[in-house]
């Protein structure tokens, strides 16, 4: 019998797609609780690290949560329960529950990273980063977003249906468009309103992202198509991408994605 996995061996997996020091500076990705010499008994796989998230990971055997958003972005000065970050945290370390959080540095990778997976839906090819990050080849697949080529150009109509069906995608928030055909598209998941400058130089037709403001919207003045679908659903394929990865490396333990849908936006 092979001897179990421990959580050192997982996350350091998981560091050779995500390394973390291509995370964000305003980023917590990493181990937040939980010891990298535990063994693995399973893996929930999800968005966010909430409390129902972790409640089904130990009623499935899992005691290790993989989630692409960290609980745990500014320090805690207590846990007494009173936020729902601490309760999070007390429930983790109370179950003997790891946390571990594969953020902005997964981000930041074109090879097995959001982004790609993003384009993958939209059936994308001849996918680019398109925003390289400072003092990297431009061709290391290292950076923001990515920018990638439709098969067949669509009408904006046509491309609003594409992102509903394969973005699981309610409503769409977008900036007026002609007729002109939508070719290029570059993705980005999240918030990436910061990379609509790099989108038009590019020579995007549309940019398919999240959070973008009221007055960022004017900023694309014509250029550009910008779609908002939403920050969950253009990074809910996460979970996929995770889920994936994880289950073909490992097999001493079972893979779950969770069947909870974190989105604490509703629409009416």
């Amino acid at each position: 019998m092979a001897p179990p996995v421990t959580l050192g061996e997982l996350t350091a997996f998981l560091e050779t797609i995500a390394p973390l020091h291509l995370q964000e500076s305003y980023d917590n990705a990493g181990l937040l609780t939980g010891h990298p010499a535990m063994p693995v008994t399973g893996v929930m796989v999800a968005l966010d690290m909430l409390e129902p998230v972790v409640e089904e990971a130990r009623s499935l055997g899992c005691n290790v949560v993989v989630a692409h958003h960290p609980i745990i972005f500014r320090g805690l000065k207590s846990l007494t329960g009173r936020h729902y970050v601490e309760r999070v945290v007390n429930k983790a370390i109370r179950e003997g529950m790891a946390l571990y959080a594969i953020h902005t540095n997964l981000d930041s990778v074109l090879d097995q990273g959001v982004n790609a997976e993003i384009g993958s839906r939209l059936g994308l090819t001849g996918l680019q980063i398109l925003k390289p990050k400072a003092g990297t080849d431009p061709g290391a697949g290292i950076g923001m977003g990515a920018i990638g080529a439709l098969p067949t150009p669509l009408g904006s109509d046509e491309f609003f249906r594409l992102l509903k069906e394969k973005m699981h995608a309610g409503v769409v928030r977008h900036t007026a468009w002609d007729d002109r055909p939508i070719r290029r598209v570059a993705v980005c998941g999240g918030a990436g309103s910061f990379l609509l400058p790099d989108a038009v130089e590019a020579g995007a037709d549309a940019l398919v992202t999240a959070d973008f403001k009221y007055h960022e919207f004017f900023e694309a003045d014509g250029r550009i198509l910008v779609a908002d679908i939403g920050h969950y659903e253009t990074e809910a394929c996460t979970i996929d991408l995770l889920h994936r990865l994880i289950s073909r490396k490992f097999r001493t333990f079972a893979t779950h994605s969770t069947t909870h849908r974190t989105n604490p936006v509703n629409y009416s």
